[in-house]
């Protein structure tokens, strides 16, 4: 086996240079890498809010350390520009149900215009109407009415009395009316002098007195429909000076508003509901003064005013619940009860948004209740229903409004995390015929000569967006170093912006202390620094319980079945790495391997299968015909919280076979990495800060010679350590051993060749595997003298 040789330095890193760029500072960059590496995304959310059919909705799948609101916003802004402006949108009196108010569309502007011109029409309808009914005019027309039907009157009882005297009855008016009497020369007689007279005078008289009543019948069952008549052309009289007062200004609004059928119609409306509530406005004027609230009815809800807007509106509600999304209706308390009325519908999100885009984080909508439910009912409807939650749960029975539905046509843009995408996806049927189009975001940029760049234009962009000093070529070079860190990756680009634009405000303070124009690489260096300083608390009390020996940590000597395994603790913003013990112990038994972790239940299920993979390897390798005569344990020291992952197989497999085989094991050396089924080292995560923190306690303790740590291979391009690393490893203080195979670790670890075995699984002795092997026959030497003699003590092989 190949002996393994520490890595160069120069693989530990990957540098930018600066000479790569041709500026001096950032201000002289312009604003084009922006967005830089999301040609996916700008694709995606150009097809989604290019296609105008329904269903076709964004979901756009960001991080939220991506400054996902101000990408969006500003794609978003830039295409609505060139849109058209959506119509202005209005709530008026429903004239035929009072609950039911009507929804006008108004062109753009046109909805703030016209509720100016019925304002100025019902102030002028409050000061017309009063003043007509008071004139000189109405009062002479009134009273000419009067007079007819007193006039008409009296002519029909004149036409009865010359009735009654030529037929010589007595009309005599009572209380109760008129009632008639024999007369005889202007006599009127009384019942016994009737009934003295001769019976055929009598009956004469009789029948006079019944023609002249039934002719009185006739007339006075006219009086009352003379005076309905009356009172009919009165009500005319009252509506031809409504339309004199009001009917001028209606039409000269008609005038002004020809062409828009909508604003018409109201006004037409308006005209109808004066004309026929001319009997309430007189009842109140006869009270005292006209109310203004008697008028509210012909006013104008702007309930969406476009006037000011320069293209498609794009809206983004950051608290999504229904009353804000939806709209409302609103009440006020008027002697204890609850009164609304159409002036009180407010718009929502969606109204406002009406024509453009609506931009909603997702996990803020499904957080309120019902919201979500009643958004996709109005996506497939195409229209937005203002409905309280106490109506929809039949909680109150308030009576409320019913508004006309608002017609929808918008794009909703969802900005949430991948894991709500695929769980609406999975599990709500409705998401997917709704949210058709996905936009993910790029979390990381590939390292080019072009991307480098733009993504210094994307640096600059970040210091104008927060009002930063400019950058220098040096600053630039060590914010993408930085951002190559972020990702882990020599070979890409964090493209996440929260934490550069955290970096960048930082150095620009400390450039602020130093009264430097310009952000260069030393200020964010020290910014890099001082951020870690302040959050390093915890990591610091962690290394100085190494130091102190309350945590147990060898960096030097050899010790059977002890491995040093690396660890990451992730505090929020603050990661750092940690060395943890692990050991082993090995004895005769059935071939198990006791984790005692597992045991315990402090380990998760992926640590669970990487100790399952182990033990099969174990088996593979030393027993691949029978049962290994042995029975193992394995532990994390002074651990005492959940251990998930497999990053420690290595070590664990290490610390295994050097207790089976009793072979000493380096503890200058720390390792990492996960192996499979038949030894090969598989990448692991956070490999930068577990080689930090291992090379922490080395240098606290004074670094030692043949001091480093063990990765896989597959990790190299994941490199970017921090300087001191950097620079202990050129100066040969410390090694960093890259390994793709098990047997390379143990070799590094146990300072033997782990040994090959021949055509007949036999390993050299004196080899990691040999020694192992040989342990292995000893203990089944012991183990089948036990089941020959029962009473055989087993005794150390």
């Amino acid at each position: 086996m190949t002996a393994i040789s520490p890595l160069d330095p120069h693989r530990l890193y990957r540098a930018c240079d600066e000479a790569l760029f041709s500026f001096s500072t950032t201000d002289e960059l312009s604003d084009s890498g922006a967005l830089v590496g999301q040609e996916q995304l700008l694709e995606a959310l150009s097809f989604g809010t290019g296609i105008r059919r329904q269903g076709f909705n964004i979901y756009m799948m960001a991080p939220e350390s991506c400054n996902r609101h101000t990408l969006i916003h500003r794609f978003l802004s830039g295409r609505a520009e060139s849109e058209a402006v959506p119509a202005d949108w209005c709530y008026v009196h429903g004239f035929e149900e009072a609950i039911k108010p009507e929804l006008l569309r108004l062109p753009a502007g046109g909805g703030r215009r016209f509720r100016a011109s019925l304002e100025r029409l019902v102030e002028e309808l409050l000061q017309v109407i009063p003043a007509i009914f008071q004139t000189e005019e109405y009062h002479h027309r009134l009273d000419e009415l009067n007079q007819q039907l007193v006039e008409r009157q009296a002519t029909a009882m004149n036409e009865i009395k010359a009735l009654a005297g030529a037929e010589k009855v007595a009309l005599l008016k009572t209380p109760t009316g008129f009632t008639l009497a024999p007369q005889k020369k202007k006599d009127v007689l009384d019942a016994q002098q009737f009934h003295q007279l001769p019976e055929g005078e009598r009956a004469a008289m009789e029948q006079a007195i019944e023609r002249v009543e039934a002719r009185l019948q006739d007339v006075l069952q006219q009086f009352p429909l003379w005076k309905r008549e009356t009172q009919q052309h009165i009500q005319w009289l009252n509506e031809e000076m409504i339309m004199f007062a009001g009917g001028n200004l209606i039409d000269e609004l008609r005038r002004e508003y020809a062409g828009c059928e909508p604003a018409i119609q109201h006004l037409e409306a308006i005209q109808q509901d004066l004309s026929g509530n001319v009997n309430v406005l007189l009842a109140h004027m006869r009270e005292g003064e006209l109310p203004a609230s008697l008028l509210t009815r012909y006013r104008l809800n702007l309930l969406v005013d476009n006037a000011d807007m320069q293209g498609a509106p794009v809206v983004y509600e950051d608290w999504p619940n229904l009353a804000r999304l939806m709209g409302r209706v609103e009440h006020h308390v008027e002697q204890g009860a609850l009164l609304t009325d159409f002036t009180l519908i407010r718009a929502g999100a969606l109204h406002r948004a009406n024509g453009g885009y609506l931009i909603l984080d997702v996990q803020r909508l499904l957080q309120q209740p019902m919201v979500w439910e009643i958004l996709k009912r109005a996506l497939y409807a195409r229209e937005i229903r203002i409905e309280s939650p106490e109506n929809v749960y039949s909680l109150a029975s308030t009576v409320s409004l019913e508004p006309e539905p608002v017609p929808l046509d918008l794009k909703v843009i969802l900005i949430g995390d991948r894991r709500f995408y695929y769980l609406l996806a999975a599990h709500d049927p409705d998401f997917g015929k709704l949210f058709k189009v996905q936009a993910d975001y790029n979390d990381d940029i590939e390292v080019s000569n072009e991307s480098l760049q733009r993504y210094a234009r994307f640096i600059g962009w970040l210091a104008r967006q927060q009002d930063l000093r400019p950058l220098t070529r040096c600053g630039v070079a060590r914010v993408i170093e930085y951002a190559g860190r972020l990702a882990s990756d020599q070979q890409r680009l964090s493209a996440l912006t929260e934490h550069l634009t955290d970096l960048l405000q930082e150095a620009n303070y400390l450039t602020e202390n130093n009264s430097q124009a310009h952000i260069d690489g030393e200020a964010v260096e020290r910014a890099l620094t001082t951020a870690r300083k302040r959050a390093a608390r915890i990591h610091r009390r962690m290394e100085e319980s190494i130091l102190r020996g309350s945590k147990l940590i060898d960096t030097e000597g050899c010790v059977v079945g002890q491995v040093n395994g690396l660890t990451v603790l992730d505090l929020g913003n603050y990661r750092f790495g940690q060395p943890a013990r692990i050991t082993a112990t090995a004895r005769l038994g059935t071939g198990s391997v006791l984790d005692i972790e597992r045991e315990v239940k402090l380990s998760g299920a992926i640590h669970a299968k990487a100790m399952l993979i182990l033990s099969r390897f174990l088996s593979q390798r030393y027993a691949a015909e029978g049962p290994m005569p042995v029975s193992a344990s394995l532990a994390f020291e002074q651990s005492y919280g959940m251990i998930e992952g497999d990053s420690a197989s290595i070590a664990e497999c290490c610390a295994l076979i050097s207790a089976m085989g009793e072979v000493p094991v380096n503890q200058a050396l720390a390792v990492t990495g996960s192996i499979n089924q038949f030894g090969r080292v598989q990448p692991i995560g956070g490999v930068n800060e577990k080689i930090e923190g291992f090379f922490d306690v080395c240098r606290a303790r004074g670094l030692a010679p043949g001091q480093g740590v063990i990765i896989p291979a597959a990790n190299l391009d994941n490199l970017m350590l921090n300087r001191e690393v950097r620079q202990a490893v050129a100066e040969g203080q410390f090694c960093v051993y890259a390994v793709t195979e098990m047997d390379e670790a143990l070799a590094l670890l146990t300072g033997l060749s782990a040994g090959e075995a021949d055509n007949n699984g036999n390993y050299p002795a004196h080899s990691v595997n040999g020694r192992v092997k040989l342990r292995l026959a000893r203990l089944a030497e012991v183990q089948k003298k036990q089941q020959e003699d029962p009473g055989t003590e087993e005794k150390a092989p």
